[in-house]
């Protein structure tokens, strides 16, 4: 499962730079979240998006629930800003959706940068 994790990574990675050279930088987070949800099923992976996760306080499920942007073939959590800069925050909040998912890798993608590679964290629990 890790050394599918890792596959994974790579080709999100290239979507990710290829939806960043179509759009470039400067849009709003939820259409790249749409430009990268195309990207990955046209490389024929499976995607979800806007993944509803319970939460849950000493026992009682919460009515509030967290969504992560995109669960790529259930294994790696993708979530995606369009922001000035990356800040700890957007690193703690992809590491509480590892956690409340059970899951061991993600990334935050940053598609506000002149070059999206430099704007890419990779992120384990």
């Amino acid at each position: 499962m890790k050394e599918r994790s890792n596959e994974l990574v790579e080709f999100i990675i290239g979507s990710a730079v290829e939806v960043h050279k179509e759009l470039g930088p400067g849009l709003l987070e939820n259409i790249y979240e749409k430009a990268m949800v195309i990207e990955l099923l046209d490389r024929g992976f499976k995607v979800e998006q806007q993944v509803a996760i319970p939460v849950y306080y000493k026992g009682h499920k919460l009515d509030q629930e967290l969504r992560l942007d995109l669960l790529v073939e259930n294994l790696v959590i993708v979530e995606l800003k369009a922001v000035d800069k990356l800040a700890p925050v957007h690193n703690a909040q992809l590491l509480t959706y590892l956690r409340l998912k059970k899951l061991w890798l993600g990334l935050l993608i940053n598609f506000n940068e002149p070059m999206v590679t430099k704007g890419i964290r990779r992120v384990v629990l």
